[in-house]
């Protein structure tokens, strides 16, 4: 491999890892086939999109990559979440200019379960000076019903990639808008913390580097030294991002606002900028792509997709 080609994946792959670290605020589990050998953990990568597919291994590289991370920590406002393990999974094409477009898997790059928020909707929410709220607040008391749920979402597709700033520290990576669902019977099911049209957007930085690694492998996953693939590992990146906004909750409960009012109020949002916090303490990320795309050309996406499932097992 020329030794341009792989700073150019190490910086893909290093940035990809911060989309993990915000995939949600729980236990993610990710979905899809069962794959051999080395094409193991890109059981989502989008293979068969339509600009997967075209990459014709010149002008556009195609490649897979996953991101997951095992935990850390969000502060919104008031409120602080501790999160687990996380799964993300997206195309990437390299483009000959240095920009990389990044592609979502039909069903979205994010999968994972949700987190029980601490203290459920009488630390969300209680106590209120608002009469209605009291009341569901006093009826809370040892109920099921207090039990409350986040998964953080993507609402858009990530921006400001910058391949560069995945080798670095303290540089933005990537700008990922995300919301925050928050379910609960009472808040009912579309409360969010964030919105499509006003997200939270985070701009996730390395405050290390990630240990490297790389191996070899045949179209089937079958790991050789001689392989036509290629894998690069990062691990163990700490990540952290302090500049983003919350803005407030919306859609909570009853239509005339209440529980909205009284979940900003308790929580202290909208909060702004450098009021919150995302430390993320550990992140595994993988790269895969053909080991010398040029040598696929012009069908370099097209025998990505065969490969990929080659490997289904």
């Amino acid at each position: 491999m020329r030794p341009n080609r792989t700073r150019t994946r190490l910086a893909t792959v290093s940035a990809l890892t911060a989309l993990g670290a915000f995939a949600s605020l729980g236990t993610a589990t990710a979905a899809g086939p069962a794959l051999n050998g080395e094409w193991a953990p890109f059981t989502r990568c989008p293979v068969d999109a339509p600009a997967m597919l075209a990459a014709d291994g010149f002008e556009r590289t195609p490649q897979c990559v996953v991101s997951t991370s095992a935990s850390g920590s969000i502060k919104l406002g008031d409120t602080v979440v501790t999160t687990g393990k996380t799964n993300l999974q997206i195309g990437v094409v390299q483009n000959a200019d240095g920009t990389s477009t990044v592609v979502a898997p039909a069903s979205g790059a994010l999968v994972a379960e949700p987190a029980t928020v601490p203290g459920g909707l009488l630390g969300l929410m209680c106590p209120s000076d608002i009469f209605v709220i009291t009341g569901l607040c006093e009826s809370l008391e040892n109920s099921s019903l207090n039990k409350i749920t986040a998964t953080m979402e993507s609402v858009g597709a990530p921006y400001a990639f910058d391949q560069t700033a995945g080798v670095l520290t303290d540089t933005p990576i990537v700008a990922l808008p995300v919301r925050i669902h928050l379910e609960n019977p009472l808040l009912g099911s579309k409360c969010y913390i964030g919105t499509a049209a006003h997200p939270i957007v985070l701009r996730p930085e390395n405050r290390d580097f990630p240990a490297f690694g790389m191996s070899f492998f045949d179209g089937d996953g079958t790991v050789d030294p001689a392989g036509e693939m290629s894998r690069i590992d990062l691990t163990g990146a700490p990540q952290n991002d302090s500049t983003f906004a919350v803005p407030a909750a919306s859609g909570c409960g009853l239509n005339i606002g209440l529980i909205n009012a009284a979940v900003n109020a308790k929580t202290g949002l909208p909060s702004a900028a450098g009021s919150n916090s995302l430390t993320l303490e550990n992140t595994q990320t993988s790269l895969t792509g053909l080991n010398a795309p040029g040598t696929a050309a012009p069908d370099a996406g097209k025998v990505l997709s065969e490969n990929w499932h080659s490997a289904n097992r």
